[in-house]
């Protein structure tokens, strides 16, 4: 049964903003239903880009809004939409961002939660992007066989708060150990929002897995997640351990370039560029594991892609890890193992290579991909076998602190 709403307190500056959205489109999030849609569609909410502003542009229902805005006083009651998240998960926190409704965003809100299994979702009719009209009866119906209303309260109703036009984010932090597959965003009354992030970590049953087949033990639908890196100008590494193939350079982990590449670029014997410096990200596993087959895909990235890359893999606890984060990811040499050596990288490619554990058969808890000397990569898959190892997994909430340089853009 849910817990009763009540008036909330909001959060400033959150480290979970760091992890995935699990709502976005870019990963498979959906809108199943929404009361109302008459200035802008609900599917706005979960775009994978951010809110924008046409300042002359009109519809025949009003001014055009990048969000979703219901109509003024238009149903009784509040209004209320349906997300059915891409990754199955843990939430961390919300963002309920509200750029550019400065005079029009919903004043209150409240976000509830469930864990629905595939099979017992209610066939709601195919929305399609409309404007301009609210739910039919047929959606209406439908959607009550989910009792929705007495779904989990993970933010109870809570004031919103406008910040600049262009930037006005909400922040709300959950503390949940619970899995979620779908989420109920409430407005009271009426109004817009222009983003909803559902920000957290996915969740898997590994013992639904086939031990012969190789599974991917990166994946973020999975659990994996990036816990450093050193640049991540033009795209956060979480990107390329998303759901789906990169559509676009966008949908990748890219740094800026590196001020210290020499004036005059050499290879060595084997082709590899001779530079000084690399950029990194380490990725903390979905379950310990032993990989056996590396992914690395540089597709789309043409003119931008690393000249060459290598992976290291590690075996950390919870509190090992803690240290890490706070020391930089500065770990001791002797603590990595090559799982892919020094190898040269094409553009717009994927690569695929056979670990070099295979025959050793280590396991792992973390992975390092290291390119050089800079660029763009839009995936990386780690196939390998769970190990039983399985105490070395964080059970609590972890804690999510990153080492960033400067020129940092988030592009989850």
């Amino acid at each position: 049964m849910a817990n009763s709403p009540r008036e909330g307190r909001l959060a400033r500056c959150p480290d979970f903003t760091q992890l995935a959205d699990m709502a976005s489109e870019a990963v498979g999030g959906k809108i199943l239903f929404a009361t109302d849609n008459f200035f802008a569609p609900a599917e706005n909410l979960i775009k994978s880009d951010s809110p924008s502003f046409r300042a002359h542009e009109y519809t025949e229902f009003g001014k055009w809004m990048d969000g979703r805005e219901a109509r003024r006083k238009g149903l009784q009651g509040s209004n209320w939409c349906i997300i059915k998240l891409g990754v199955r998960g843990i939430t961390r926190g919300f963002d309920v961002d509200i750029s550019y409704f400065m005079g029009d965003y919903a004043p209150r809100m409240s976000i509830q939660a469930a864990n629905l299994e595939e099979d017992k979702e209610p066939a709601i009719p195919q929305r399609g992007i409309r404007i301009g009209a609210a739910a039919t009866a047929e959606e209406f119906e439908a959607v009550a066989e989910l009792k929705s209303s007495d779904w989990n309260y993970l933010v109870p109703m809570t004031e919103l708060k406008p910040g600049k036009p262009a930037s006005s984010h909400n922040y709300f932090p959950v503390n949940s150990q619970q899995r979620w597959s779908h989420v109920r965003l409430n407005i009271f009354p009426d109004g817009g929002i222009a983003r909803l992030r559902v920000y957290g970590t996915g969740q898997k049953d590994w013992t639904a897995t086939d031990p012969k087949e190789p599974f991917d033990l990166v994946a973020i639908a999975h659990g994996g997640a990036c816990v450093g890196f050193s640049n991540a100008h033009f795209g956060h590494p979480n990107n390329v351990i998303g759901v789906g193939k990169a559509r676009s350079v966008a949908d990748g982990w890219e740094t800026a370039r590196r001020l210290d590449r020499p004036p005059v670029l050499e290879n060595d014997e084997s082709g590899i560029l001779l530079v000084p410096g690399c950029e990194w990200a380490v990725f903390r596993l979905a379950h310990p594991g032993v990989i056996t087959q590396i992914e690395i895909d540089t597709t789309h990235f043409k003119g931008n892609s690393p000249d060459s890359c290598k992976l290291d893999g590690c075996i950390l606890t919870t509190q090992e890890e803690e240290d890490m984060i706070r020391r930089k990811w500065e770990l001791p040499g002797h603590k990595w193992k090559p799982l892919l050596p020094v190898t040269k990288l094409s553009a717009n490619e994927s690569h695929l290579f056979n670990s070099l554990t295979l025959e050793l058969q280590d396991v792992i808890t973390h992975a390092r991909l290291t390119i050089s000397p800079d660029g763009g990569v839009s995936c990386l898959r780690l196939k390998g076998f769970p190990s039983s190892i399985c105490l070395l997994r964080p059970c609590e909430k972890p804690k999510v602190r990153f080492f960033v340089k400067a020129g940092f853009r988030a592009n989850l």
